[in-house]
């Protein structure tokens, strides 16, 4: 019974997981440090508090039997957090210009964290349950599934968070069997609904309006007569097919077009609902220079510090960008950036080696698993530790948008690290009875 119990767990990732832990304990208290070699906060230690309730939680989710989730408990779990996120937007607080925080007592949690989790859990159940529906009705539940949380999210306005249940969506779909023409739809309409509601902006700050051809979004009738356009050409390729019988270049008429339609209509109520911060922090990383004192801040003091820091880095406590308070939100959002910095280039390098092994850990476990809700499971956490990785790490070097998304187990934060622990309980219990048919 006793080798039972010690043969659930995980040791390769139980290591791998400790390696980041341990590595992000270190830096954050490298962060505390100011000029004068003093802490001046004790972060770190709550972080080591925190890490120590996320080793106890990843050894029970691990014991537990992940597949008694497949059952009404993921659905009554789904619905309370859809309860607490709208309880968060009413008595939340205000931290950071976003509504994303509750207290309990004197700490502060974070619910659109632990959601993400409850989130995949439940889409997995409704994909492996709807194996058998049409497949455009399926994934336009598991997008409903998706939307919810992720519009209430970004109503906090919470943008970076918000953006995290979109991979997971797609990346579960896949894998789940959805054609891949409609996960490729969904991408396409997300990504042009972004550009064409940011690249005005873009075009007024970046470029001073140097891209004329840019005025047809900002031009409220020429968007107009495009979206009209755009509209009768989806009319004329659904009149051809229906008596004309020209079926399939009718399709991907209608398929291109209707996407084209969707965005500019979505990039308006994107022009309404992001705030303008937000859109700043989402094209400043073109050019930070735009804003070197506000927006752009963080990018340009990022960079100094991974330039500074060179192959070896300036030593553990000797960096400066961190340790003069250059770098804004630097225990949290840009701790690969300190870490850089004292660590260099191989130190950075090794951060990238361990994630790879994580996620390549968990390829592993889902080809090994023969439950497809398993599968689901675990592709879901593929895609959000995959997400967070190269979002935060690309920001911190200037190649993606500021969105505020954490490194998940070296940034600071008890509901990161904990939903990060919680995910790797459950990856573990999934690989524990991945030869038991689900």
């Amino acid at each position: 019974m006793k080798n039972k119990f010690f043969s659930i767990f995980d040791y390769f990732l139980i290591i791998l997981v400790l390696s980041l832990v341990g590595i992000g304990v270190c830096f954050i208290y490298s962060s505390s440090i100011n000029s004068d070699g003093v802490s001046v906060t004790r972060e770190y230690y709550k972080q080591m508090i925190w890490a120590g309730v996320g080793f106890v939680l990843m050894i029970i989710v691990a014991v537990y039997d992940y597949r008694k989730t497949n059952t009404s408990l993921s659905t009554y779990l789904y619905f309370i957090m859809i309860a607490i996120l709208i309880y968060t937007l009413i008595f939340g607080k205000n931290v950071n210009n976003a509504k994303s925080w509750i207290g309990i007592g004197g700490v502060g949690i974070q619910p659109s964290e632990f959601c993400k989790i409850i989130y995949i859990v439940y889409l997995a159940k409704y994909l492996f349950n709807s194996k058998m529906e049409n497949q455009l009705i399926r994934f336009s539940k598991a997008t409903l599934i998706m939307l919810i949380p992720m519009g209430l999210v970004l109503i906090q306005p919470d943008l970076g968070t918000a953006t995290v249940y979109i991979p997971i969506l797609l990346i579960m779909c896949f894998f789940a069997g959805i054609p891949l023409r409609y996960i490729l739809y969904m991408l396409s309409f997300g990504c042009l609904s972004i550009l064409f509601a940011v690249m005005p902006v873009i075009n007024n700050v970046i470029y001073h309006g140097s891209l004329k051809f840019v005025s047809i979004l900002s031009v409220g009738k020429l968007r107009a007569v495009l979206l009209l356009t755009s509209s009768l050409i989806c009319l004329l390729a659904v009149i051809v097919a229906r008596f004309f019988h020209i079926k399939k270049s009718s399709y991907w008429i209608l398929y291109i077009f209707s996407i084209i339609s969707l965005a500019l209509i979505c990039s308006l109520v994107l022009g309404k609902v992001l705030k303008p911060y937000q859109i700043q922090r989402l094209i400043v990383f073109i050019n930070p220079d735009v804003d070197p004192l506000d927006t752009g801040w963080n990018i340009i003091q990022s960079k100094i510090a991974i330039g500074a820091g060179g192959l070896f880095g300036r030593g553990f406590l000797n960096g400066t960008q961190s340790h003069y308070r250059f770098l804004p939100q630097q225990s949290t959002d840009f701790i690969f950036s300190i870490l850089s910095e004292e660590w260099g280039f191989l130190g950075g390098l090794l951060i990238f080696g361990i994630y790879f092994l994580i996620l390549i850990r968990i390829l592993i476990i889902m080809k090994q698993c023969t439950s497809e809700f398993g599968v689901y499971i675990a592709s879901g956490i593929l895609a959000m530790f995959g997400y967070h990785f190269f979002v935060n790490v690309g920001m911190v070097m200037g190649i993606t948008p500021c969105t505020g998304i954490p490194l998940f187990f070296v940034s600071y934060g008890g509901s990161s690290l904990l939903t990060a622990m919680v995910s790797i309980g459950v990856l573990m219990s999934i690989n524990y009875r991945k030869k038991e048919l689900a």
